[in-house]
Parts: C-alpha cells; structure tokens; sequence
C-alpha cells in the first residue's frame, strides 16, 4: 500500500532522493505522511529527530520509512543500513515502531523488513 502511494506521487521519477515517512495507527493505516528530507542526485540527510518530530505530533504508534534511488537501482548502500539502525534505536526509545524502511527504484523496491533487516 505505501509503494502504491509513492508510486502515485511519482517518487520513483524524482531526480534528487527524497525521504518521507508515513505516520501509522494501532490498526497500521496510514494517518499522515510528510516529506521530511530532500538531497541531491545521491545522498539526503537524515536524522531520526526529523523523522520521528510528526510521528509524535500525530500521536503515531508506528512509522514507515521511504526513499528513492534516482539511479533506479533501490539496493540499499551502507549509509541506508545505518540510518536504519539509527531509527530503529530511537524509535525504541521514543516507543514507536519503524516497521520498515523501503526504497523505491525504477519498477522495483527494496524493504528493509522483507529482508529480514527490521526485526518484528
């Protein structure tokens, strides 16, 4: 559902990465979802304070995560897999879960929870 909503925004043919994150309830609909960081052609910067600030004003019980890969390719790079970490560790404290973080390429996604990288 949240791939199809990106996919209507058209975030896989933006031409600099993009992350947004989709504020969720008790029931995982969707109840906000905001752009919270706009880089260049191959980097964005991302702090778990922005991305978890809306989630807590919403009164959010979960978030997921979504960027793009203008290069098309959405295989994760080792500064994705950190910044994971990251927000899985804040939102532990903060106690709002991260139940994924998808990155969108060309016809094609990457989640970080399919892969086993998220733990449930």
């Amino acid at each position: 559902m949240v791939v199809d909503l990106c996919h209507t925004i058209g975030l896989q043919e933006r031409a600099s990465e993009e992350l947004h994150v989709f504020n969720l309830n008790t029931k995982n609909d969707v109840i906000g979802m905001e752009l919270v960081s706009k880089g260049t052609l191959n980097a964005s910067l991302v702090h778990p304070r922005e991305v978890y600030k809306g989630a807590l004003l919403a009164n959010a019980n979960s978030i997921m995560v979504v960027h793009n890969h203008p290069s098309g390719n959405p295989e994760p790079s080792r500064a994705d897999k950190e910044v994971t970490t990251k927000l899985i560790e804040a939102g532990h404290i903060l106690d709002i879960n991260l139940l994924d973080h998808i990155i969108i390429g060309n016809n094609q996604h990457f989640s970080f929870f399919s892969h086993g990288l998220i733990p449930k």
